[in-house]
């Protein structure tokens, strides 16, 4: 019930909608230097992929890290270590992605990291298909939220990620991470140390919705709210029944 999916999978016995299993699962650790300049800087952002995603997008470009059974498994220990080794490696931030599967697990490991001397900011990197509740454990323990806001249309959401209800779960999360963050703050190096940026991707065909995106955005949160409008969609094999087969 961690998720608006609410599967109600027993994680101990089988995978979740979401492919998750009971133990948080690491796909990927690095130094990541292609997210946005206020993320990466010029160290790179300590990166920790999370196996599994509760949204399932067609043209997701990490079809192997979104179904849950890639890395190795990584309890609270592993993660603390995790993080303590991207701070020592020089990272500016620990950028989680795609954790929503394990906010309990990953509440944990921050305050336990944190009590060991973890000192650089978190990232929580999100598809924005989050239950408020589940945001609110981590509340004091994030410092920059980075979501997706990916669609207004129902319609759209339904055809390209299932989830006919995104728009407005999407924009009760974001509204919840505005509330813990509030606006994007920089260092002096343009590093985020605190606040909110949203993430839009602009799909083929829908700059309609893109529109819509933004008009909510500026309805519903300040004006100083930072927008990465993305335009490097890629077609994948699985967009091919889509009308999703060209770049914008």
């Amino acid at each position: 019930m961690l998720c608006p999916r609410a599967c109600g999978a027993d994680r101990a016995v089988a995978r979740g909608r979401c492919g998750a299993e009971a133990v948080p699962r690491v796909a990927k650790l690095m130094l990541h230097r292609w997210e946005e300049p206020f993320v990466s800087g010029t160290r790179g952002s300590g990166a920790v992929f999370f196996s599994g995603c509760n949204l399932g997008c067609v043209y997701c470009q990490n079809h192997a890290i979104r179904d849950g059974g890639a890395g190795e498994p990584y309890g609270e220990d592993a993660l603390v270590r995790a993080y303590l080794a991207l701070q020592e490696s020089g990272a500016h931030n620990i950028n989680l992605v795609t954790a929503a599967p394990y906010v309990p697990q990953v509440a944990a490991s921050l305050r336990r990291a944190k009590a060991r001397g973890l000192a650089i900011p978190v990232v929580y990197n999100s598809s924005g298909y989050e239950r408020v509740e589940a945001l609110r454990l981590l509340d004091g323990l994030v410092d920059v939220y980075l979501p997706d806001w990916k669609y207004v249309s129902p319609l759209l959401a339904q055809k390209f990620s299932g989830a006919p209800d995104y728009a407005e779960i999407a924009a009760a999360a974001i509204e919840e991470m505005h509330r813990q963050a509030g606006d994007l703050a920089l260092d002096e190096d343009g590093v985020a140390v605190r606040g909110l940026a949203i993430r839009h991707l602009i799909l083929p065909a829908c700059a309609d919705d893109s529109r819509r995106v933004l008009d909510e955005i500026a309805r519903r949160l300040p004006l100083a709210t930072h927008v990465s409008l993305m335009s490097q969609y890629t077609p994948q094999p699985h967009t091919a029944g889509f009308p999703l087969n060209r770049r914008i």
